[in-house]
């Protein structure tokens, strides 16, 4: 049995996940890692995963499957007694699995940390990094914390077990933190836990991606509720882009990091934060569809 399972939501193709792979091979030195690729791209990237990293488990899923279902696969097919996800974007630094385990071995259920980027090649790839993980950025408190980020974080078995159903909801992260947190267990954040985000954006991409997600959380917010809730919901995302664009540079500013790189991606960010909002809108009115699905 390994010490440590990662599991990893193959969306974007192999250049993306080979990077990924690369530095979890490294962590195998620290520890005994197992990664749980969870795939729905295909067999041609299945093949290149064995051939190039034959101690990775590669698992096969259909094409239309959402990543928070890739997710509840990987758990399930995961091994170890502590289990990782990270995206296939995502490289881990190193030392990264001996933090987590020695986290657990503390006495923690869940922990995490900050996110960096590593996508830094142009304007665009920093304003989709910005809207995005503003509030990922480190540094974060050290202990216990309200939230944490769904591409770097580890849990035990039993946590997860615990919220079996929460998972089979198939909702994006933030629900099963809050059950857990509902339920008396802490999410604990470790600074030094830091990974890089290494994806890069054309401005339509990035615009379709934001639409999707945002829809798909709202439709699964709104799941259920009566035409009223939906109404006012709905209503609500009039002053969203003010507060989104507040929020997001309010929390770079405060931590007085990426300021040029702010400043240059303003433009962008209030783009982005207007589609953030009409991705919210439609799925406050309409449902989320199958936009979950198409979020990579």
């Amino acid at each position: 049995m390994p010490d440590l399972s990662i599991v990893i939501p193959s969306v974007n193709g192999f250049e993306d996940l080979e990077g990924c792979l690369r530095a979890i091979e490294d962590q195998r030195k620290d520890a005994d890692v197992e990664a749980v690729v969870v795939d729905r791209l295909g067999e041609p990237l299945r093949s290149r995963v064995r051939e190039s990293f034959p101690w990775a488990r590669v698992v096969d899923v259909e094409r239309t499957m959402s990543i928070p279902e890739m997710r509840r696969i990987g758990f399930s097919a995961a091994t170890a007694p502590v289990i990782g996800v990270i995206e296939d974007h995502v490289i881990v630094r190193r030392g990264w699995a001996r933090e987590v385990l020695e986290t657990i071995a503390e006495g923690a259920d869940v922990v995490g940390g900050p996110i960096e980027n590593a996508a830094t090649d142009t304007v665009m790839d920093w304003a989709a990094f910005l809207c995005e993980y503003s509030h990922c950025l480190p540094p974060l408190p050290a202990g216990e914390v309200v939230e944490l980020p769904g591409n770097n974080i580890a849990y035990t078995r039993r946590i997860l077990d615990a919220h079996g159903s929460v998972i089979a909801e198939h909702k994006w992260e933030n629900r099963l933190h809050e059950a857990i947190r509902e339920g008396g267990t802490p999410l604990i954040c470790r600074p030094g836990l830091i990974v890089d985000h290494k994806k890069h954006f054309t401005l339509l991409e990035y615009l379709s991606l934001r639409y999707q997600y945002s829809r798909s959380y709202a439709g699964a917010r709104i799941e259920g509720a009566s035409p009223v809730k939906r109404a006012a919901f709905a209503i609500g995302t009039l002053v969203l882009p003010p507060v989104l664009f507040y929020r997001t540079v309010s929390q770079i500013h405060s931590r007085r990091r990426h300021t040029r790189h702010l400043l240059r991606s303003l433009p962008y960010l209030a783009v982005f934060v207007s589609v953030w909002a009409w991705g919210e809108l439609v799925g406050y009115v309409a449902g989320a569809g199958n936009s979950l699905s198409k979020v990579t």
